[in-house]
């Protein structure tokens, strides 16, 4: 994705850090803008991302909770802090090796 006119990034920042926590809240508040719907789509991903690892992590025993559901979890927030941090300095680019998925166009 090419990189949003600097108007639509300062404007939206702060959109696109929430969808980090709310990955639905651009979509109410920021439909128009590509930055913030750019990252929605990223959080979106990494929830889905989270759901998984922690669903895995729970139906396999004691693998899961001994390595799966921990170092999972701490990817998750390496990816989300990742994210935050992209948002909130104005940048396009994916989380590593799951944001190259387009899910909310």
């Amino acid at each position: 994705m090419q990189q949003p006119h600097s108007k639509d990034v300062e404007d939206n920042k702060i959109w696109a850090v929430l969808a980090y926590f709310l990955f639905f809240i651009p979509l109410v508040t920021a439909r128009e803008s590509k930055f913030a719907m750019y990252h929605a789509n990223q959080g979106l991903i990494l929830l889905i991302f989270a759901v998984a690892i922690n669903v895995i992590g729970a139906v396999i025993p004691v693998l899961g909770w001994l390595l799966i559901i921990p170092f999972g979890n701490l990817a998750i927030m390496v990816y989300l802090i990742i994210g935050i941090i992209q948002s909130a300095s104005g940048k396009i680019k994916p989380l590593p090796l799951i944001g190259n998925f387009e899910i909310i166009k």
